[in-house]
Order: structure tokens, then C-alpha cells, then sequence
């Protein structure tokens, strides 16, 4: 669980149910029929502009934003420097016993591809295709949210003209100005907080986990490559290396 994002939320909602409190009271930030319209429009809106598919995929992606991986790079590369050495003294096929003690799909498919024989640069294909096509839905499903995050304030202005003409067909009655505003602006509120609190913060936090996740899996394949050669663990973990910041490098030859 990334408990960065369970903060933000919490913290988040706190501070505006605190606001709001100690303003003029929750019940004046309820309206029904502009929640409706922010949450209804923006849902259908992002339905024109994706394909039924892609919106409801972007929902799995979603989990994304609040686990982390299961496996962390260290780990990773303390792994390679235990096959490395193991390859080295009992063949490539000896690692077929680790395959099945793994949790990490993309780490179990290269070494199975590596088991199983393959050259190098076809091993190489495979994998990086892999990670392109998956950094596309990735892409793919923080841009939904993106979109979201676009299309809540516009609605949320909309609900704001929609009240705004209502009430000026009824200046004739100035006791329902000040309510009747205060409704117009009820929905600006609603698509603002929607796509500040949530759609675009989501929207980032994909982008980020996309990033760390493909940098995790071109070490992978840099990792599998040197096995494929017979590299030294040595040489392999400081390969590896490269792909931390040095003050996160521990190397388990100390």
C-alpha cells in the first residue's frame, strides 16, 4: 500500500470538511442536482472521448495509485548476484528451481526465457516490447484521468451558468439572489475539488509509478543479459548499480 497517497486523501478531505465546518456548515455545500451534473457530465464527456474499453481499464490501472511493488530494485538485484553465481557453477538450467520461487511476472518470464535458450537479442525483443506495449496502457490510463481532471471544472462552470440564468429570470424576487448564488456556485466547488483532489492527483501518481516501474524492468533485462553472457556476480550487481542513486547502492559483497 502507498501510504503517501492514503495520506494526501485523508489529509486532504480533513482540511475541507475543517473549512467547510467552520464556515457556514456542510448542509450549504449540498446540492444533489449539481453533484449530477459534475460527476454524470464528466463520466460521459471522457466516455465520447475514450473508447467504453479504454474507460473501463483505466479502472484496474487505478490500483496502481495506492500499492507499490511487491519487489523492491535492491531486492532485484541482489537476486541476479545469487543466479549469476549459481549459473556460474551449475549451468543456466539450475535456475529453473528459482523460476517458480519468484512473484515477479516479468522477472520469471525473462529468466524462463533465458532457461529455455534464447539468444540474447531475441530475449531482448520480447521483453522490451513487452514493456513498451505496457507503458502504453499505463500512458493510456493516466491520460483518462488527466481528461478527468479537465473536464470536472468545465462542467462545474456550466452548473454555475445553468443557476447563474436561473437566477436572473427571478430578479424580481431579490430575497432568492443570495440563495440562489450561492446554489450556481455550488458546482464550480464540486468540479474544482474533483479535479484538484482527485482526478489530476491520480493522474500524476500513474505517471510516476509508470516511470519507476519501467526503470524496474530495464533492469531486469539488463540483468538477464548478463546472465545470458556468464558476468561476474560482482560485475552484474555493479552493472545494476547504475540504476540507483549512490546513496541507495548496498552491494551484498561488503
Amino acid at each position: 500500500m502507498d501510504i503517501a497517497t492514503i495520506i494526501g486523501i485523508f489529509s486532504c478531505i480533513g482540511l475541507l470538511v475543517i473549512s467547510m465546518t467552520m464556515g457556514v456548515g456542510l448542509s450549504a455545500f449540498y446540492d444533489l442536482p449539481s453533484i449530477l451534473l459534475v460527476c454524470g457530465g464528466t463520466a460521459c464527456a471522457t466516455m465520447i472521448n475514450y473508447p467504453l474499453r479504454d474507460c473501463l481499464n483505466s479502472l484496474s490501472v487505478l490500483k496502481n495509485a495506492f500499492v507499490t511493488q511487491p519487489i523492491t530494485i535492491g531486492e532485484i538485484i541482489a537476486g541476479f548476484t545469487t543466479f549469476s553465481a549459481k549459473a556460474r557453477k551449475e549451468g543456466l538450467l539450475s535456475l529453473e528451481q528459482n523460476i517458480k520461487e519468484l512473484d515477479e511476472p516479468f522477472l520469471k518470464q525473462g529468466l524462463q526465457l533465458t532457461v529455455d535458450g534464447l539468444e540474447p537479442q531475441a530475449i531482448t525483443e520480447i521483453l522490451e516490447t513487452e514493456i513498451s506495449f505496457q507503458e502504453s496502457r499505463h500512458r493510456l490510463g493516466a491520460d483518462i484521468f488527466q481528461t478527468m481532471g479537465n473536464f470536472a471544472p468545465a462542467f462545474g462552470m456550466i452548473g454555475t451558468l445553468i443557476g447563474l440564468i436561473a437566477m436572473l429570470r427571478s430578479l424580481d424576487d431579490p430575497s432568492s439572489i443570495g440563495p440562489s448564488m450561492s446554489l450556481a456556485l455550488v458546482t464550480t466547488f464540486y468540479g474544482s475539488i474533483l479535479s484538484n483532489m482527485v482526478f489530476v492527483p491520480i493522474a500524476g501518481k500513474l505517471r510516476a509509478r509508470s516511470q519507476a516501474e519501467i526503470m524496474t524492468k530495464e533492469l531486469i533485462v539488463q540483468g538477464i543479459l548478463s546472465l545470458c553472457r556468464g558476468d561476474n556476480p560482482r560485475i552484474i550487481e555493479q552493472k545494476l548499480h547504475a540504476f540507483l542513486p549512490p546513496a541507495a547502492r548496498i552491494s551484498v559483497f561488503r
